[in-house]
């Protein structure tokens, strides 16, 4: 359903075993910046109404998510740590070349939106089925739809707001392999990406 090129190795959910801390606050940075990128488009794309409702409605679905996150740092004792550098985007955001239309624009940004999404969602059902930690796993298996919905919704404005469906379909699918190609090299670090 999610498109995936290439499964996350099922490995990396041992590595976070060992650095929940870790994860967790890479996981509310993660949350934060979900809700951020909403905030860009409203402000970026203001004259899409469907957008902006969407997006409005997301920023705070986001910040929930935040605020569940952080609580469960907090009910272990712990204190939210520093906000990591996201390598997996950072290099994500390198695919589509800067410039163009207004409308490329919109269109590379929902894609990567979508595609940050799913694989959210992937990691979300790897920790709920294979985390030891029972209230861990419940808190992911109830995220892990949300995220689905996000990557869905992503995708389904690119193609309305796209001049062309087929081009919009094949960028889709090049972003899907380039980011295989990424992930051969991610999945050893507590990150929820990386």
């Amino acid at each position: 359903m999610l498109g995936l090129k290439l499964p996350t190795d099922p490995r990396w959910v041992n590595i976070v075993e060992k650095n929940i801390e870790e994860i967790l606050t890479d996981h509310a940075y993660c949350e934060q910046k979900a809700a951020s990128t909403a905030i860009s488009l409203i402000i970026g794309f203001p004259e899409k109404t469907e957008l902006v409702q969407a997006m409005t409605a997301l920023v705070k679905e986001e910040f929930s998510h935040f605020k569940m996150v952080h609580d469960h740092i907090v009910a272990r004792g712990w204190v939210l740590g520093r906000e990591r550098k996201d390598e997996y985007v950072v290099q994500l955001m390198k695919f589509f070349p800067k410039g163009g239309s207004r409308t490329t624009h919109l269109v590379h940004k929902l894609l990567y939106a979508a595609l940050i999404e799913a694989r959210s969602c992937e990691r979300f059902r790897l920790l709920s089925e294979n985390i030891s930690d029972p209230e861990l796993a419940t808190f992911y298996r109830n995220l892990m739809a949300s995220e689905a919905n996000h990557y869905t919704m992503f995708l389904t404005f690119a193609r309305q707001y796209g001049e062309d469906r087929a081009v919009v379909d094949q960028k889709w699918q090049d972003l899907l392999e380039y980011e295989a190609k990424l992930m051969k090299d991610l999945g050893t670090k507590e990150t929820m990406h990386g």
